[in-house]
């Protein structure tokens, strides 16, 4: 006899098809952000404030904004695939739909790693000096933006964010583009 108690599963906080590439991810960022902080710590005073430290933390933030581009195509392509002008367009939606499962997939991974990228961005600005400008600030406010996507993102999972995640992270995206291109 089957009791009502064996039905009830204790929902992992991690997808196990999931589990593997977002340990992977943790630990590669576990190693870039040693290495980078590593790195940034032996740097002296005079290299901190020259032209080639500029170049240094905008590169941390480059590569932040190519992973958020990879990030935010998961949400594009679920809306593009929707459309209505697509009915009857086999092709192309089985073409899109594999892409959306290959965004899918590497949505979380992918995120992580431009996580860490965005605090080494952080603290290599901090580092240079922070200067109370539209662009410091804009970052800033993007920072405290982001905090709570991956939060929501982890009760996405379990379906209990009431679609937090997607807004948090549309509002976060909204405001790294203005930082990044402003």
């Amino acid at each position: 006899m089957v009791t009502s108690e064996n039905k009830v599963q204790k929902q992992e906080l991690i997808p196990k098809k999931e589990r593997l590439w977002v340990i992977v991810a943790i630990i590669l960022v576990a190693l870039i952000m040693l290495w980078e902080v590593k790195g940034l710590l032996q740097l002296s005073l005079a290299t901190l404030h020259s032209r080639q430290f500029e170049h240094t933390f905008k590169g941390f933030g480059s590569n932040a904004r190519i992973a958020l581009f990879f990030v935010l195509a998961y949400y594009v392509l679920l809306r593009v695939i929707r459309l209505p002008m697509l009915k009857g367009q086999a092709k192309v939606k089985k073409w899109l739909s594999t892409l959306l499962r290959f965004a899918r997939r590497w949505h979380t991974p992918v995120a992580i790693i431009g996580i860490a990228f965005i605090i080494l961005h952080t603290v290599a600005v901090f580092m240079h000096g922070f200067k109370f400008d539209f662009n410091n600030i804009s970052g800033l406010l993007s920072l405290l933006v982001l905090l709570p996507v991956p939060i929501s993102g982890l009760f996405r999972y379990q379906r209990m964010d009431r679609k937090w995640h997607l807004r948090s992270g549309v509002t976060f995206a909204v405001l790294f583009l203005i930082h990044s291109f402003l």
